[in-house]
């Protein structure tokens, strides 16, 4: 008597097994912390580069003062509970009046990130690379493509949600969750592009496109919600400089760096799965002679 055909659940579950399987023999041996560190240091130098490029784009369809005016407009958003609004009113500041050369300068910082990210990637799986910080560089600063129409939609619904915070007049718990939700999911579609060109070509390892499709989503929705708790973070009423004697500017980079080094643990631990999952697909395209999901 023959056994019974495995349920689709049981397939499921085998197959994320399997693909956690994968994700430690990717990670194995290897210093997870070390190479989040490496791509955390890449970006605090890259970070804010490419934020003011982002606001900066606005003004190509608002002006320069009216971009400044509905940015601030948001900064509502913000909690201020820590003190985040005075730096978003600064890189407001600064991206609206960046001009074309202070964006053509800022490109130079902005690059360091694709370094980081190709270099965080060989430390976690070395492989034989030619021009490694040029190269990442380079293909880093492909998305800038898409970066104005990314940055417009999401300042544009940004201003959707400006009446659902409570300084906008939106109280109570309905309002709250549907602020969550589209934020969340703002942030998710944003996201997700730009790591699946990242997996596909910034990072070593090349996967199918589907593949990277579905890791950029994955991964995503994970950092996504990370900076929800990151934005959950800046509304505690505390004083970061406490350890610090009292140096509350220590205090907040000191802050917004440990953050960044546990979103690049998530991010890592996302590029890692999806090689896994490549190696997968790549054994069942030879197996079953077809390169499909």
């Amino acid at each position: 008597m023959s056994a019974a055909a495995p349920s689709g659940a049981s397939r499921a579950a085998a197959e994320v097994r399997g693909l956690a399987r994968g994700t430690r023999e990717v990670l194995a041996g290897r210093d997870l912390g070390a190479a989040a560190a490496t791509l955390t240091y890449y970006a605090g130098i890259a970070v804010v580069p490419w934020l003011l490029l982002a606001v900066w784009t606005t003004t190509w369809w608002w002006g320069t003062d009216g971009a400044e005016r509905r940015l601030s407009a948001l900064r509502v958003l913000v909690p201020d509970d820590m003190g985040g609004r005075m730096p978003y009113d600064e890189l407001v500041r600064a991206g609206t009046h960046l001009g074309l050369v202070g964006a053509l300068i800022v490109l130079f910082p902005a690059s360091f990130y694709g370094e980081g990210l190709r270099r965080a990637a060989l430390a976690l799986a070395p492989a034989p690379d030619r021009f490694t910080g040029w190269r990442g560089r380079a293909l880093v600063m492909v998305p800038l493509v898409v970066l104005p129409g990314l940055a417009w939609v999401f300042f544009a619904v940004g201003e959707r949600m400006v009446p659902l915070s409570p300084e906008g007049g939106g109280g109570g718990a309905t309002t709250l969750v549907i602020r969550v939700l589209v934020g969340f999911t703002l942030v998710w579609l944003v996201l997700s592009p730009l790591l699946a060109w990242t997996f596909r070509y910034v990072v070593p390892g090349r996967p199918r496109w589907w593949v990277a499709v579905l890791g950029g989503l994955a991964t995503g929705s994970c950092l996504a919600g990370f900076l929800h708790g990151f934005q959950l973070f800046l509304a505690i009423p505390i004083d970061v400089g406490i350890p610090f004697g009292g140096l509350g500017v220590v205090g907040g980079v000191v802050a917004v760096g440990l953050w960044l080094f546990v979103l690049h643990l998530c991010l890592l631990l996302g590029w890692a799965t999806t090689t896994a999952l490549e190696a997968r697909a790549a054994r069942g395209s030879v197996a079953g002679g077809e390169d499909a999901p």
